[in-house]
């Protein structure tokens, strides 16, 4: 609305009237334009980093951010999925696993954005730029699953390790720190939490 206001004199006062511009009130859709930032480029921030360096640092992270995204949808595949006298505690695991991956996408993608780069988003692309193998549609069997998680874990893992020595070596403290403190620690802590799962012990009586 526009406020238009009216003058009088005298014992009146003034006070404004209101026009209905019904214009204003329509959504304005189908709207296009070019993009602010094409994807693969960086927007150099004062972060006392050069624009090589975050370049580097960027498409880094977006391999392992691709790789998070993937294990992230294969850990919900499994969680739907999970069979077996072990549904419970497996259906929970993967799921508690699912939720840790959700919140370390979203610090990865947010160092991507605040070095000036671009994050994946989309799932297309995603399926692009993932390293690790694509699972049948299917349900498999326990070890199957499980197996599959640790060797896209292992592959995260490499990525992971390499990136932050590179990102050390030059002088990208921030992404050094999130690659060691969170990527690796957690995927460390989840191998391990799977791994116990497919060793071969007694349940009741020792051998």
């Amino acid at each position: 609305m526009r406020t238009r206001e009216t003058t009088k004199t005298g014992s009146n006062y003034s006070r404004p009237s209101f026009e209905y511009h019904p214009d204003r009130a329509r959504p304005k859709t189908g709207q296009r334009a070019a993009e602010l930032q094409p994807f693969g480029t960086i927007a150099k921030l004062p972060n006392a980093l050069s624009e090589k360096v975050c370049q580097e640092s960027v498409e880094r992270l977006n391999k392992i951010l691709a790789d998070a995204m993937t294990l992230r949808d294969l850990y919900k595949k499994h969680h739907w999925q999970v069979p077996g006298h072990t549904f419970y505690q497996l259906h929970l695991l993967f799921d508690k696993h699912h939720d840790e991956q959700v919140e370390l996408i979203d610090r990865i993608a947010e160092r991507i954005q605040m070095l000036g780069g671009l994050s994946y988003a989309m799932a297309a692309d995603v399926a692009e730029a993932t390293s690790l193998p694509r699972p049948p549609k299917g349900r498999e069997e326990v070890p199957v699953q499980i197996s599959r998680l640790l060797t896209a874990h292992e592959i995260i893992l490499q990525g992971a390790r390499s990136s932050a020595k590179k990102a050390s070596e030059l002088g990208d403290d921030g992404t050094n720190d999130l690659l060691v403190s969170d990527v690796i620690r957690t995927n460390e802590m989840q191998v391990w939490f799977l791994a116990e799962h497919l060793v071969d012990a007694p349940d009741v009586l020792a051998d």
